[in-house]
């Protein structure tokens, strides 16, 4: 039985591969941050059944800032898989706070890189790089050599985390690589990233619990794709060669303002009516075009995405629609008694 870890196994991202690694009857751990309140909603359903996924899916506490604890647990688990996913995720936070940003996302890779050279356990892992590296796009649609000019914290926390990649795959010989994934959404995306605060509010609207949607800029164009389809192409990328990096993309761009028209669209209502501008999301330096040319992953790894732009609209405003249809989510907006 392989097993792997992964940071960020609360994330959407992590819980995904956390339910594609059990499927193909990996032993799966996962780190989660101590916190006052449960933050493991998306991964409570592989409990339900502990004699399929529970007995096999294990979790600790750690921290990406605690060095100590990373190499404790890589001694401990000696995993044969490693998905570095967590880190501080969310662009235009991190703008407000891009110190911590820059330790936890960046130096973070460092800490569980070295952490697998020091305990000298060959682990395969994989690094979350972003299309956010890319930032002011130098070429369209963006490849594996396009270069990088990251217009953020985040992003330039990443290119970090890129290069640390690459450097212990070429310096130590490690099996490690580079999944380049661009925007890619699904029902269990956070609350607070612009696409699922579109559907989350289409639905409230939609049901009569909310009025009006604030957002920033509608014109940034974004290479969006279905969150369950990429970590799929992040289990292929490990299961190839020595380390390799590939970007994984839809090669289609759409702006926000598109996303909007259709999100509302599909419950028959006109966003014009229900759509407010907010200067707060504006980002200090804003990356206006994002497309991926995936040509590399299709021919090396036999992936390529099947959810399209319309269709992943659709799967995210249904289910916040059904989410927000019953009454204890209704009282968690604060609408019934």
């Amino acid at each position: 039985m392989k097993k792997a870890l992964i940071t960020g196994i609360t994330g959407q991202d992590g819980s995904y591969l956390a339910d594609l690694l059990l499927e193909k009857g990996y032993e799966v751990h996962g780190i989660i941050r101590r916190a006052s309140t449960f933050n493991t909603s998306r991964i409570d359903h592989l409990y339900a059944d502990p004699h399929i996924n529970g007995v096999r899916l294990f979790l600790h506490y750690g921290d990406l800032a605690d060095s100590v604890n990373l190499v404790k647990l890589l001694y401990e688990l000696k995993p044969d898989e490693v998905y570095h996913l967590g880190a501080q995720s969310h662009v235009r936070v991190s703008f407000d706070i891009p110190e911590y940003t820059s330790d936890v996302t960046g130096v973070g890779t460092i800490r569980i890189l070295e952490a697998i050279r020091e305990t000298g356990i060959r682990s395969k892992f994989y690094q979350a790089s972003s299309s956010e590296m890319f930032g002011k796009a130098q070429q369209v649609p963006q490849t594996e050599t396009t270069p990088f000019w990251p217009r953020s914290p985040y992003g330039v926390a990443k290119v970090f985390a890129y290069w640390a990649t690459v450097n212990y795959r070429e310096s130590y010989g490690l099996c490690a690589s580079n999944g380049i994934l661009f925007n890619h959404e699904s029902p269990r995306r956070g609350e607070t990233f612009v696409t699922r605060k579109i559907t989350r509010a289409v639905a409230a609207i939609r049901l009569g619990l909310q009025k009006e949607l604030f957002l920033g800029n509608l014109d940034a164009k974004r290479d969006w794709g279905y969150a369950p389809e990429y970590v799929e192409g992040m289990w292929r990328i490990l299961q190839e060669g020595d380390g390799d990096d590939f970007v994984l993309a839809t090669n289609e761009t759409h702006t926000v303002r598109e996303f909007v028209e259709a999100a509302f669209g599909h419950v028959n209502l006109d966003w014009k009516d229900y759509l407010k501008h907010d200067e707060r999301y504006e980002r200090p330096a804003e990356v206006d075009l994002l497309i991926g040319d995936a040509a590399k992953a299709k021919r090396i790894l036999d992936w390529e995405p099947k959810v399209r732009f319309h269709e992943l609209v659709r799967i995210m405003v249904d289910a916040d629609v059904e989410l927000l249809s019953r009454t204890t989510a209704q009282q968690h907006l604060g609408k019934l008694p």
